[in-house]
């Protein structure tokens, strides 16, 4: 696949994604708490908390969003191994790590406040998981890309 081709495949899967997270954000989530109010009225206070946690819980996402596009761009123009792209996944890394850590605490802080529920927490063990997969990912790869970067400068340099 050419290299502007792939950066284009990219950037739409990026804007789909995008799409799909507000769509979940704005849709689903309201829905949810509405839906959660009708059988455990005892949670009634907590929707309002709940809804700020995982709106700001949303913005490293988008922001990796951001990082992401850039990486992308960077394909198309064929500088796929560069220290900016490896800054980028830097970003990204510490980006991913800081929300599931957030989402984690955020968690463990509601439950002891009683808005949350053990169950819930348990679940959401899947998504600070995913979290972190992410951060670990892409903390390899920033390293990767980097070692990459170099020795494509050793390269260019020698021809």
């Amino acid at each position: 696949m050419e290299q502007k081709t792939l950066s284009r495949w990219l950037k739409g899967i990026l804007i789909g994604i995008g799409l799909c997270g507000l769509i979940v954000y704005a849709a689903v989530v309201p829905a949810l708490a509405d839906h959660v109010l009708e059988g455990y009225h005892e949670f009634a206070a907590a929707v309002l908390p709940w809804k700020i946690f995982i709106g700001c819980s949303a913005l490293p996402c988008y922001a990796v969003l951001f990082f992401a596009w850039e990486i992308a761009s960077s394909i198309g123009m064929d500088r796929s191994f560069s220290e900016e792209n490896a800054k980028n996944l830097k970003w990204i890394s510490a980006l991913a790590a800081g929300d599931a850590l957030f989402f984690f605490l955020g968690n463990i802080l509601l439950l002891f406040a009683d808005m949350n529920h053990p169950g819930i927490v348990l679940a959401s063990s899947v998504v600070v998981f995913v979290g972190i997969a992410v951060s670990v990912a892409s903390a390899a790869l920033s390293h990767l890309v980097k070692k990459a970067a170099a020795l494509q400068e050793q390269s260019d340099l020698t021809i």
